[in-house]
Protein backbone atom coordinates (compact mmCIF):
# COMPACT_ATOMS: atom_id res chain seq x y z
CA UNK A 1 0.00 0.00 0.00
CA UNK A 2 2.59 2.86 0.62
CA UNK A 3 4.66 1.82 -2.19
CA UNK A 4 1.95 2.27 -4.18
CA UNK A 5 1.06 5.78 -2.93
CA UNK A 6 5.40 6.49 -3.22
CA UNK A 7 4.58 5.30 -7.21
CA UNK A 8 1.49 7.90 -7.43
CA UNK A 9 3.45 10.65 -5.55
CA UNK A 10 6.65 10.35 -8.02
CA UNK A 11 4.49 9.41 -11.15
CA UNK A 12 2.31 12.98 -10.02
CA UNK A 13 6.13 14.27 -9.65
CA UNK A 14 7.67 13.92 -12.78
CA UNK A 15 4.03 15.00 -14.92
CA UNK A 16 5.27 18.39 -15.68
CA UNK A 17 8.75 17.37 -16.23
CA UNK A 18 6.60 14.82 -19.20
CA UNK A 19 4.80 17.33 -20.39
CA UNK A 20 7.52 20.12 -20.95
CA UNK A 21 8.62 18.32 -24.11
CA UNK A 22 4.93 16.68 -25.02
CA UNK A 23 3.53 20.21 -25.05
CA UNK A 24 6.43 21.19 -27.69
CA UNK A 25 5.98 18.07 -29.91
CA UNK A 26 7.35 14.81 -28.47
CA UNK A 27 6.10 11.64 -28.39
CA UNK A 28 6.98 9.45 -25.20
CA UNK A 29 7.92 5.77 -25.88
CA UNK A 30 7.12 3.88 -22.53
CA UNK A 31 7.49 -0.18 -23.72
CA UNK A 32 10.32 -1.24 -25.17
CA UNK A 33 7.65 -2.14 -27.77
CA UNK A 34 7.41 1.32 -28.60
CA UNK A 35 11.10 2.18 -28.44
CA UNK A 36 11.64 -0.32 -31.44
CA UNK A 37 8.51 0.65 -33.25
CA UNK A 38 9.94 4.04 -33.36
CA UNK A 39 13.33 3.38 -34.49
CA UNK A 40 12.86 0.79 -36.55
CA UNK A 41 11.42 -0.05 -39.79
CA UNK A 42 9.18 2.58 -41.76
CA UNK A 43 9.58 4.46 -38.01
CA UNK A 44 12.87 5.29 -38.38
CA UNK A 45 12.96 6.74 -42.00
CA UNK A 46 14.22 10.29 -42.37
CA UNK A 47 15.52 12.14 -38.99
CA UNK A 48 14.94 11.26 -35.03
CA UNK A 49 15.56 13.26 -32.11
CA UNK A 50 15.27 11.19 -29.07
CA UNK A 51 15.59 13.05 -25.65
CA UNK A 52 16.57 10.83 -22.76
CA UNK A 53 14.78 12.86 -20.00
CA UNK A 54 15.70 12.76 -15.83
CA UNK A 55 14.14 14.63 -13.10
CA UNK A 56 18.29 16.13 -12.64
CA UNK A 57 18.21 19.85 -12.45
CA UNK A 58 20.51 19.90 -15.83
CA UNK A 59 17.39 18.24 -17.57
CA UNK A 60 15.37 20.96 -15.89
CA UNK A 61 17.15 23.91 -16.33
CA UNK A 62 19.04 23.27 -19.59
CA UNK A 63 18.54 19.72 -21.51
CA UNK A 64 14.45 20.29 -21.83
CA UNK A 65 14.98 24.19 -22.87
CA UNK A 66 17.46 23.44 -24.86
CA UNK A 67 15.51 20.61 -26.97
CA UNK A 68 12.75 23.38 -26.95
CA UNK A 69 15.03 26.09 -28.31
CA UNK A 70 16.13 24.13 -31.17
CA UNK A 71 13.10 23.40 -32.91
CA UNK A 72 13.00 27.00 -33.53
CA UNK A 73 15.85 25.96 -36.02
CA UNK A 74 15.07 26.05 -40.51
CA UNK A 75 15.73 23.02 -40.07
CA UNK A 76 14.66 20.22 -37.78
CA UNK A 77 14.52 16.60 -37.08
CA UNK A 78 11.22 14.90 -38.80
CA UNK A 79 10.33 12.81 -35.57
CA UNK A 80 10.91 13.72 -31.86
CA UNK A 81 10.85 11.27 -29.13
CA UNK A 82 11.84 11.37 -25.65
CA UNK A 83 12.17 8.09 -22.87
CA UNK A 84 11.99 9.25 -19.08
CA UNK A 85 15.47 7.74 -17.39
CA UNK A 86 14.62 6.23 -14.05
CA UNK A 87 10.75 6.09 -14.59
CA UNK A 88 10.51 4.45 -18.07
CA UNK A 89 13.55 2.08 -16.89
CA UNK A 90 12.92 -0.53 -19.67
CA UNK A 91 12.14 1.86 -22.50
CA UNK A 92 15.50 3.61 -21.68
CA UNK A 93 17.30 0.96 -21.37
CA UNK A 94 15.89 -0.15 -24.94
CA UNK A 95 17.19 3.14 -26.95
CA UNK A 96 20.30 3.21 -25.57
CA UNK A 97 20.84 0.00 -27.06
CA UNK A 98 20.40 2.17 -30.37
CA UNK A 99 23.43 4.30 -29.07
CA UNK A 100 26.13 2.00 -29.84
CA UNK A 101 29.62 3.37 -28.19
CA UNK A 102 28.15 5.67 -25.63
CA UNK A 103 27.87 5.19 -22.18
CA UNK A 104 24.16 5.57 -20.62
CA UNK A 105 23.63 9.15 -19.57
CA UNK A 106 21.04 11.54 -18.67
CA UNK A 107 19.68 13.86 -19.77
CA UNK A 108 20.99 13.26 -23.29
CA UNK A 109 20.21 13.78 -26.65
CA UNK A 110 20.19 11.63 -29.78
CA UNK A 111 19.98 12.34 -33.24
CA UNK A 112 19.03 9.61 -35.84
CA UNK A 113 19.14 9.55 -39.66
CA UNK A 114 17.20 6.60 -41.43
CA UNK A 115 17.95 4.32 -37.71
CA UNK A 116 21.47 5.77 -37.61
CA UNK A 117 23.38 7.32 -34.67
CA UNK A 118 24.66 10.53 -36.44
CA UNK A 119 24.89 12.91 -33.28
CA UNK A 120 25.10 12.17 -29.41
CA UNK A 121 25.10 14.87 -27.06
CA UNK A 122 26.05 13.71 -23.82
CA UNK A 123 24.98 14.83 -19.70
CA UNK A 124 29.08 16.11 -19.89
CA UNK A 125 28.03 18.51 -23.09
CA UNK A 126 25.03 19.77 -21.37
CA UNK A 127 26.49 20.52 -17.67
CA UNK A 128 28.14 23.93 -17.54
CA UNK A 129 26.69 24.98 -20.62
CA UNK A 130 24.72 27.15 -21.56
CA UNK A 131 21.13 27.17 -23.32
CA UNK A 132 22.65 28.46 -26.53
CA UNK A 133 25.44 26.18 -26.70
CA UNK A 134 23.55 23.41 -26.27
CA UNK A 135 21.11 24.59 -28.48
CA UNK A 136 23.44 25.37 -30.96
CA UNK A 137 25.18 21.83 -30.89
CA UNK A 138 21.99 20.67 -31.65
CA UNK A 139 21.25 22.80 -34.49
CA UNK A 140 24.51 22.36 -36.15
CA UNK A 141 23.56 18.54 -36.19
CA UNK A 142 20.27 19.43 -37.75
CA UNK A 143 22.09 21.48 -40.80
CA UNK A 144 24.62 18.50 -41.30
CA UNK A 145 21.39 15.46 -41.62
CA UNK A 146 18.21 17.47 -41.60
CA UNK A 147 16.60 18.21 -44.96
Amino acid sequence: MAQDFYIQQMQMMVQPMRDELTRIGFEELKTPEEVEKALEGEGAQGTTLIVINSVCGCAAGLARPAAAHSLNHDKKPEHLYTVFAGQDKEATAKARTYFEGYPPSSPSFALMKDGKLVHMVQRHEIEDRSLEEISANLTSAYDQYCD
